[in-house]
């Protein structure tokens, strides 16, 4: 963890200061330093696991939750204040005490990087008393490497074990996250405004 981080600073550093010209000249490709650099990174991210959110960490919800907003591009991020609004409130208030609340972690090199978790809640995807809705976000210099895909099959796989039939979402329409939704196996079941419902049976 520490020669990760080392190596982070150590690029950062190379790529910001005059140091870049004085390693060409003495034959150091800084280039290719910084490929190797990047590589190690991806490793280090690949190597992670997915295990049940411990009650400790409930408190790590809040943060993810905010990190769940889409924020559309050229928009300004919203004060992390929003997740108080009571309608962002019910995803994670209480979390744990209800025999529904299950919740799921991806965890890297000992931190928690990411969130799965899922609750009967009258939230935007809420489509009755017996079909848990989702919410999951991954830090946003851990996305792109597929832990957001296993993490949501992951959790399928816990629902179906404990014999919900179905589980369901919702998501704005111009949300990147729509593609994996759809490859894990989740529909559009409705279009409400800017957002689509989307359900999987499982």
């Amino acid at each position: 963890m520490q020669f990760a981080m080392y190596l982070f600073k150590l690029s950062s550093y190379y790529r910001n200061t005059s140091l870049t010209h004085h390693l060409c000249l003495c034959g150091i490709e800084v280039g290719g330093f910084l490929a190797e650099v990047k590589l190690f990174r991806k490793r280090c991210i690949m190597n992670y696991q997915i295990r049940e959110i411990e009650e400790k960490e409930y408190c790590l919800l809040e943060d993810f939750l905010y990190e769940a907003i889409f924020i559309p591009k050229g928009v300004a991020a919203p004060p992390k204040s929003i997740i108080k609004q009571p309608e962002l409130q019910v995803y994670i208030t209480d979390f744990g005490k209800k025999k529904d609340d299950i919740g799921l972690v991806a965890e890297v090199e000992g931190k928690i990087v990411g969130a799965v978790w899922v609750r009967i809640m009258n939230d935007y995807g809420h489509l009755n008393d017996k079909t848990p809705s989702f919410a999951i976000s991954l830090y946003k210099e851990y996305r792109g490497f597929g832990m957001g895909t296993a993490m949501m099959k992951k959790m399928l796989c816990v629902l179906k074990e404990r014999g919900y039939i179905q589980s369901s979402l919702a998501v704005q329409k111009a949300n990147y996250a729509v593609k994996m939704y759809k490859k894990v196996g989740f529909q559009i079941v409705e279009e409400k405004g800017e957002e689509y419902i989307m359900v999987c049976d499982l």
